[in-house]
């Protein structure tokens, strides 16, 4: 397939792709995308960094691969090349290829196992009566929160980031989540922001800046 019929079959994709998700999301994670090749039912991707990779495969992998399969009318398996900064200009990328994904399978399977309870008062050695009633100042400033966040190029991937740990704390592919960069860049704005998130969804959680 040539360059352009490539890029053709990957256009006519992320115009479906971009009707099913929000828009910013689209931007953030789809524009940057750049098609190769696609060779025996084999799309390679370049995607600008591994950061870019987890996060595509946490969230929109099977979105990708029924819209590939729905452009195709065939099954088409992915390969990425994520673009990882080398020594030289010449060597800064490495491909990684993904394996087809089964998603009908569960990923945690049901284990029974018994459990002894030599005491029955209390359930959870890890649980000290109380403490759960016990109040905390999170010491957060409601005026960072993502309402107010100023997004550029410079942290649109940070900030989409931190808004997905806010949105599924501890439960993502970036846990930790860490953030780094020049000052002025928004970053404690950003980890105010995933916490007061967090506290609004959900309220039994503790938040504790530090």
């Amino acid at each position: 397939m040539t360059k352009e019929s490539i890029g053709n079959f990957w256009e006519e994709c992320l115009t479906i792709i971009r009707d099913n998700i929000p828009l910013d999301s689209f931007n953030t994670w789809f524009k940057p995308i750049k098609p190769l090749k696609l060779e025996k039912q084999i799309l390679t991707l370049q995607l600008p960094s591994l950061f870019f990779y987890e996060f595509l495969e946490e969230n929109y992998a099977d979105l990708i691969k029924k819209t590939l399969k729905k452009v195709a009318r065939d099954d088409i398996y992915l390969e990425y090349k994520v673009m990882v900064k080398g020594n030289s200009y010449k060597n800064n990328g490495y491909a990684v290829k993904i394996p087809h994904r089964d998603t009908n399978v569960p990923r945690n399977l049901p284990v029974s196992i018994p459990l002894q309870d030599n005491n029955p008062k209390i359930k959870n050695p890890f649980i000290i009566p109380g403490i759960q009633k016990v109040e905390i100042d999170s010491q957060l400033n409601p005026d960072y929160s993502f309402e107010n966040f100023i997004e550029g190029k410079c942290n649109r991937l940070p900030r989409s980031a931190g808004f997905a740990v806010s949105d599924n704390p501890g439960k993502t592919s970036f846990n930790p989540l860490f953030i780094y960069g020049d000052s002025g860049l928004g970053k404690t704005h950003l980890a105010q922001a995933i916490g007061i998130e967090v506290k609004r969804k959900y309220q039994e959680k503790l938040i504790v800046l530090y």
